[in-house]
């Protein structure tokens, strides 16, 4: 199956085109412990150029009640694929999406990315709940 028929299968079965993040509960919920996941391959495009960027986008964070499902996790950023989107918004917008679906004690979205004319970028945003601090 090509990438475009999975795509419009995860349509069908009421994905949007950017994903929808799915949850599972939190096995330990009465402990602090880190969740890291990397995304290696990830890639969006220049707003300004038109031209595609790769990067890499980790996620790290404490879970409160509920964990992210890593395959909808998968299909959520694989739909900044084709979206023109700078660095900085980006990076914010994972955060706010991933944050505000999961609630989790603290969490950073860290995108690096492929240098660009000798120039390589990385952008870290936070959250934390109210009374957690990141560790």
């Amino acid at each position: 199956m090509r990438y475009t028929e999975h795509l419009q299968n995860d349509k069908d079965r009421g994905m949007t085109e950017s994903g929808t993040i799915e949850l599972f509960d939190n096995p330990r919920p009465g402990r602090d412990y880190r969740i890291a996941i990397r995304c290696p391959e990830f890639t969006s495009v220049c707003p300004k150029t038109g031209q595609p960027d790769f990067g890499e986008i980790t996620v790290e964070y404490c879970p409160e009640k509920h964990c992210i499902e890593l395959k909808s996790l998968k299909f959520y950023l694989q739909g900044y694929r084709n979206k023109g989107i700078f660095y900085e918004s980006l990076t914010n917008e994972i955060l706010d999406d991933l944050s505000g679906a999961c609630r989790p004690r603290w969490m950073t979205v860290t995108a690096r990315f492929t240098p660009r004319g000798g120039i390589t970028t990385d952008v870290t945003a936070e959250y934390h709940a109210q009374g957690h601090r990141l560790t």
